[in-house]
């Protein structure tokens, strides 16, 4: 079909390969035209089925609806997307009997199912990409599980951690997102088509067997809220769901942006097509593919708000939210996910460096207190006031953690002890146990709680976010197969109309 490949297509692609958008962000799928083909394919198989059109004129009718689709599919044809100008086309075919097909329907049922099959679309395509990003994260996550980088809280430098603990973090996020989809495209996936303005019709419709045609999972029950309530809310969720992510994607980028300011960054991108040099000054190496995707990321949010706003105080029935901009906010968070995806591809990460600049502050001195807590019973206050004082005597003289004296440590002891009353308690660490608690690599190894980065947890959450990864795609597989099915149905019931069986 123009504009896109079928469902029966994307489905037949997903029985081999882990995902169907490998070309992030492309064009919709289908647009108005096709989707009016696809309901009149649908009205009036139901139609004849219902008896309200003689299967004989139905046949007519089919052939006609045929041509039309046909012609459509023409190098430069005209494609309406207003039933009262694809109408005119289906009579120049079939006669005004052609009008049958339209019992019991209105262009405003016709409307509020065009919005849940494109969003529809739009919705698995997001998923998709939000998979593949998934599962972007989590093979780097493998990779670096153990490359020990800088976590900053408040904007400074605030505890050592592992770039794989870190990335399985945003991963877990995007797990979420990728939940949330999928519960919202229960309540997504339901027909309106039947219920005319709002009021049903006298027409015996089977709108069950219009969903089942179309690919629905089952009809919003009420007619005034399938055609005139249920788009407010359910496409809301959708821009919602995209515009959370695109927060999640926003902090992303500013974390990586950040290091730019830095002389010598631990983060930066592959010299090429995602950076550019400025026209000025020979040293720049300025981040292209960061630029675009934050703009993108807030591209993304400010759509989401607009169609709220534009949801937002309106009398049911009014045109304002049935807008295609609820379906063009989740096309922008898609190719959103394909730039996170450019940008994973394009990053070149100094491990080195990353520990240098942990080495360089004092984020270990929590595990400093915690061992003196956990190994000599030094209360963690009394253990934390030392830990600080040693900092800023370190700071003072500018010196790095591992550069402090033990001597200079001793003295510090004895000093801080004399805020709690702890006149001349010898210092209770070695020399060498005071170094290892203040190295990153003795933090992190020494890490017991659920979720944090050390080796068996990092592990742990690999395997289990693996799992939840696979668990949906297949989600996402099994629907297609639906879809594909029931365009399957579709076709089979409409060309034996057609041909008169």
């Amino acid at each position: 079909m123009k504009k896109g490949i079928s469902v029966a297509v994307l489905a037949a692609l997903m029985s081999t390969a882990p995902c169907f958008a490998q070309e992030i962000g492309a064009k919709p799928k289908h647009d108005n035209f096709y989707w009016l083909g696809e309901f009149n394919k649908a009205s009036l198989v139901m139609v004849t089925e219902q008896g309200i059109v003689p299967k004989p004129l139905g046949a007519g009718i089919a052939n006609g609806v045929a041509k039309v689709i046909a012609d459509g599919e023409k190098a430069g044809a005209r494609r309406p997307d207003d039933y009262l100008q694809y109408e005119p086309l289906l009579i120049a075919y079939s006669g005004p009997d052609a009008t049958r097909i339209h019992s019991g329907r209105s262009r405003q049922d016709i409307l509020a199912t065009t919005r849940r099959v494109m969003l529809r679309e739009r919705a698995l395509e997001l998923l998709d990409a939000i998979n593949m990003s998934r599962s972007k994260l989590l093979d780097m996550a493998a990779k670096y599980s153990a490359m020990i980088v800088p976590g900053y809280t408040n904007g400074v430098q605030a505890q050592p951690t592992t770039y794989g603990h870190y990335l399985i973090a945003f991963a877990e996020v995007f797990e979420r997102d990728a939940e949330r989809l999928q519960q919202a495209y229960g309540r997504l996936n339901l027909n309106p088509l039947g219920a005319a303005v709002y009021g049903t019709s006298s027409f015996p419709v089977n709108r069950q067997r219009l969903a089942e045609l179309l690919g629905f999972d089952g009809n919003v029950t009420n007619g005034y809220d399938a055609v005139q309530l249920s788009t407010i809310d359910v496409a809301n969720e959708l821009t919602s769901i995209a515009s959370i992510s695109a927060l999640t994607v926003g902090a992303f980028v500013q974390d990586i942006h950040t290091q730019y300011h830095q002389t010598v960054p631990w983060l930066l991108i592959k010299e090429g097509q995602q950076t550019h040099s400025s026209s000025i000054m020979p040293q720049k190496r300025n981040p292209t593919i960061l630029n675009k995707l934050r703009l993108q990321a807030s591209t993304v949010v400010g759509d989401a708000h607009t169609f709220t706003l534009q949801s937002h105080n309106v009398t049911p029935g009014m045109p304002d939210y049935k807008r295609e901009s609820s379906q063009s906010t989740i096309e922008e968070a898609t190719v959103m996910f394909g730039q996170i995806m450019t940008l994973l591809d394009n990053l070149v990460i100094n491990q080195s460096r990353a520990l240098e600049e942990v080495n360089a502050e004092y984020s270990t001195t929590t595990e400093l207190a915690d061992v003196l807590q956990r190994e000599a019973d030094v209360p963690f206050r009394v253990g934390h006031h030392f830990a600080s004082e040693l900092v800023t005597f370190g700071r003072a003289k500018g010196l790095k953690p591992a550069d402090i004296k033990f001597a200079d440590t001793i003295r510090i002891w004895s000093e801080a002890g004399k805020k709690f009353d702890l006149f001349g308690m010898k210092f209770p660490l070695t020399e060498q146990r005071f170094r290892e608690s203040m190295s990153a690599e003795g933090m992190i190894a020494a890490s017991k709680g659920l979720g944090g980065p050390q080796p068996a947890e990092m592990s742990r959450m690999l395997d289990l976010q693996r799992t939840k990864l696979a668990s949906d795609r297949d989600w996402l597989k099994s629907t297609l197969g639906r879809l594909a099915t029931a365009q399957m149905k579709l076709d089979k019931a409409f060309n034996g109309l057609m041909d008169g069986r």
